[in-house]
């Protein structure tokens, strides 16, 4: 007879997670890193009653759960996707306060385990509070939300379904092609059901972590292409840091020749000093890198989705014979561009290809070119960190500094507004992972809880967080999480009094920065043109209980930075900076649409300018 143990639903929940591993290259930990959530009337007597008896499972409190799911995805991210968090809510807004987070783990394939609370499995109760009802059925709430954003959803109604839900939800968590939010939608009743579960349910579990290696033939067609390829480059995206294939890469590089252009989530793939790195690629890459990849005749992608800033908007690749070659480990990616697909591990398929090549290399001329254009790189990198404009100084001489105080192995971390683009072009990276964008969702408020996922994930780097002031103002809360947990981070807010990114973009498509500065308003105009508003971030962040200083040149910047690193608590540094002293665009092209009728006379002006830009969008067929 099997032997069993009665527990409420939670608690065998609780129980499961705490028995599962991962193991990849005969490496095994502990999957689970803990919970992260808040407490409501959907999920207190429930999972909240069962981690009161499960203390070895630690809870940790936010104070929003959209930025539960922030720190639950950077931690995975920072962990190569072999940990996770896991995250509960209340039902109604606690669960929909998920959503943003949920789509942004599964846009960057990041495991999170969601565990809503959600209404009433038995109905005779009904409507109960924050229940979303619906004249066309009894079983919708608002966790149905998350079926777009989840790569698994699932609604537990009885205490037995969990037998067979949670490995299901395990599959996919630790799948390298199809990981991103799970989500188990939990009806608060349900939860607490008792059940007789079987005992080796509870068991160890350990999920191996395979690598996948492409089609033969595949592998033979792609080395021939890339024999027969005169210009060729490689596109590192995060696939390469995921698989551990960064020092696969190098030698790739260094026995080939063929340079490497960096998305956002691959940069740092390959140093920047490496004389065949271009550095960041797309529209806010870097002038190597744009170059290269305008004249190349073979794109071979390693681990991107080609997202439209990697492309330029499809306007980045311009040889009219260039042919794509695409490693990746997800079969929806690799076949992008009408691509020859390597569905593989990016280290193994590297690992065999350049078996298949052999000594084949590029020529002198190609490979000295790209070494030229990395040298004339640097030097504009050292140029917009020396620029000694204002004050307020640039965001490029904001960068600069970091970039000289961070250590090797520290990280700065970023994900909304204009410092990505900064970034992706200035920041000097020297290790894989020094380098932590969100720009799959771009989501503003993730930086400081995705510092603290960071941080977590490895608590022997320094995590450097840069916030605009937009962002700051959207999610400032979890410095109150950071301070209580005794993690620290050293949080750069730039406080350019609105919103740059978006400004900058309103003036390029002809406006004015209409509605993205921090303005009163003119009560003759109506408008938010009004003077600067008088905010004080310095004073918010210090009632949140970080260790605050404020800078006003680049010496008191540096300064700052380099007290910030050596304090043992979050610190937060805030810097005014010239919003209007952007870094440039190096011959790329974004597709944002433009009104095809207008009034204003610099609108009409840019959308003539449009029609003309994207003539160059192309399809790969």
């Amino acid at each position: 007879m099997q032997h069993t143990i009665r527990l409420t639903m939670a608690q065998a929940i609780l129980r499961f997670l705490k028995n599962q591993y991962t193991e990849r290259d005969g490496v095994e930990q502990k999957f689970f890193g803990g919970i992260w959530g808040i407490f409501g009337h959907g999920n207190i007597a429930g999972i909240g009653e069962a981690l009161q008896e499960n203390p070895d499972f630690r809870y940790y409190l936010v104070h929003n759960e959209q930025n539960a799911v922030h720190v639950a995805a950077a931690y995975a991210k920072m962990s190569n996707r072999l940990r996770a968090f896991v995250c509960t809510s209340s039902i109604g807004p606690g669960a929909t306060n998920m959503l943003t987070g949920a789509a942004a783990a599964t846009i960057n394939h990041l495991p999170v385990l969601l565990l809503p609370g959600d209404i009433f499995a038995r109905r005779n109760v009904a409507p109960v509070l924050q229940q979303l009802e619906s004249p066309l059925s009894q079983d919708i709430s608002v966790n149905d939300c998350f079926k777009p954003v989840s790569r698994y959803w699932d609604r537990i109604n009885r205490a037995d379904q969990i037998i067979t839900a949670l490995p299901e939800a395990m599959r996919v968590l630790t799948s390298p092609a199809d990981t991103g939010a799970v989500t188990l939608a939990l009806p608060q009743d349900a939860q607490t059901e008792a059940y007789d579960y079987p005992a080796a349910l509870f068991e160890k579990r350990v999920w191996h972590i395979p690598r996948a290696r492409p089609d033969a033939a595949a592998l033979q067609r792609a080395a021939e292409w890339i024999r027969a390829s005169r210009a060729p480059l490689l596109v590192a995206g995060g696939g390469v840091k995921y698989s551990d294939a960064t020092d696969v890469l190098k030698t790739f590089v260094e026995r080939t020749g063929i340079p490497v252009g960096e998305t956002h989530a691959g940069k740092g793939a390959l140093a920047y000093n490496h004389p065949l790195s271009l550095g960041a690629i797309g529209v806010t890459g870097t002038r190597a890198a744009n170059l290269m990849a305008r004249e190349a005749d073979l794109v071979i992608g390693i681990g991107t989705r080609y997202s439209d800033f990697t492309t330029a908007s499809k306007t980045a690749f311009q040889n009219p014979a260039v042919k794509f070659i695409n490693i990746n480990v997800a079969e929806f990616d690799a076949y992008k561009h009408s691509a020859l697909a390597l569905v593989g591990d990016a280290r193994e398929t590297l690992e065999e290809l350049g078996l298949e090549i052999g000594d084949w290399k590029t020529d002198a001329e190609y490979r000295a070119r790209a070494e030229q254009l990395n040298k004339e790189w640097d030097a504009e990198v050292s140029r917009l960190y020396g620029i000694e404009h204002g004050p307020p100084i640039s965001q490029g001489e904001v960068i600069g500094a970091i970039n000289s105080v961070a250590g090797e192995r520290d990280v700065v971390l970023n994900a909304a507004g204009s410092a990505p683009g900064d970034l992706h072009k200035l920041y000097r990276s020297r290790d894989p992972r020094s380098y932590h964008m969100e720009y799959g969702y771009s989501t503003m408020g993730y930086e400081i809880p995705g510092g603290m996922g960071t941080k977590l994930a490895d608590p022997t780097r320094e995590v450097f967080v840069i916030v605009g002031d937009g962002s700051y103002l959207m999610m400032p809360q979890e410095i109150v999480t950071a301070v209580r947990e005794g993690i620290k981070l050293n949080i750069i807010i730039i406080n350019n009094h609105g919103f740059q990114s978006i400004g900058g973009l309103s003036q390029s498509i002809g406006g004015d920065g209409f509605g993205t500065h921090y303005r009163y308003r003119d009560e003759t105009t109506g408008q938010l043109s009004g003077e600067l508003l008088p905010l004080d971030f310095a004073a918010n962040a210090r009632s949140l209980g970080a260790h605050v200083i404020e800078a006003k040149d680049l010496p008191s910047l540096q300064a700052a930075l380099e007290e910030s690193k050596r304090a043992t608590k979050t610190t937060v540094v805030v810097v005014e900076t010239d919003r209007e002293e952007r870094v440039p665009g190096y011959e790329s092209w974004w597709d944002v649409p433009l009104a095809q009728v207008a009034e204003i006379k610099a609108v009409q002006d840019a959308a003539r300018e449009y029609q003309e830009a994207k003539q160059k969008e192309k399809y790969f067929l």
